[in-house]
């Protein structure tokens, strides 16, 4: 277990926005004059060129109607070196790197939305609560390290993501109203990938075997299991047989218990309109 949650330096990021900057300034545009063409405001554009905002995927294709194919394509092999990573506590590094490589990731959490779930408002609307309070920098990392790890999806179209978590965190309404709406919509837009599967655990369920916390489970490339939980910025990985043998067992209840696929679906569409 560690408990060094110190996020690490966005080398990357910085090297991205100066990159936006060069090609910015060499079409003779300054920031107010660039920003409302590629349609976000110019604090945002600021940001981004100062490695503090993670550039939205849309950036891209339009800054190629502002500045041009070449510059897009620049921009596009910068987009492309980003790093996950930036951000991450180092007690979550070591996990991260499993995240990575795995051919089937396993998720039951029942305090928070998963990270890898989580949209961009969702995220903020966690890392406004941390405590104790971050610097704007660590702050804007945080965000960052999230929204890059979900490239995954796309990334490792063989590798299956299954998630099940609990109805109650979605009746919550953390953030407010805005951030529940774009968390419903993200959950039924990652519900249609074909390599993800999420599974709403109904608020009254008498059988029920999450009472030992949450967890995530990662099947290897060799195909060996590795177990991870964590809480209160300190984390356990676990690779002993027998430990990650009682996890696997416990997830596949859990999953047995929850709403099917089909069913999650119907009910977080039923949410998202009652909003």
């Amino acid at each position: 277990m560690t408990k060094d949650s110190e996020p690490e330096t966005s080398e990357s990021l910085k090297t991205f926005g100066a990159v936006l900057k060069a090609l910015r300034d060499e079409a003779g545009l300054t920031q107010e004059q660039f920003a409302p063409r590629v349609r976000y405001s110019a604090t945002y554009v600021a940001k981004m060129e100062q490695g503090r905002r993670f550039p939205p995927k849309e950036l891209i294709p339009r800054t190629e109607e502002v500045l041009g194919a070449p510059a897009a394509r620049v921009l596009g092999a910068a987009y492309r070196t980003l790093t996950r990573k930036v951000g991450l506590a180092s007690w979550f590094l070591r996990w991260a790197g499993i995240e990575e490589e795995a051919v089937s990731l396993l998720t039951y959490e029942c305090a928070v939305i998963p990270g890898l779930l989580q949209p961009e408002p969702y995220i903020r609307a966690v890392f406004d609560r941390y405590l104790p309070h971050i610097s704007e920098e660590q702050y804007e990392q945080q965000v960052v390290a999230r929204l890059a790890r979900q490239r995954l999806f796309k990334e490792r179209p063989n590798t299956s993501f299954c998630f099940t978590i609990e109805q109650a965190l979605l009746e919550r309404h953390f953030g407010g109203p805005e951030v529940t709406q774009a968390l419903l919509d993200h959950l039924l837009e990652q519900q249609r990938r074909r390599n993800v599967e999420i599974q709403i655990m109904p608020l009254r369920q008498e059988d029920h075997s999450g009472f030992e916390g949450p967890m995530r489970l990662a099947e290897t490339a060799d195909h060996r299991w590795v177990g991870y939980v964590e809480a209160h910025d300190s984390s356990v990985l676990i690779t002993e047989p027998k430990a990650f043998s009682a996890m696997l067992q416990r997830y596949g209840k859990l999953r047995s218990q929850a709403l099917s696929p089909q069913d999650t679906t119907s009910l977080l569409e039923r949410m998202r309109g009652a909003l």
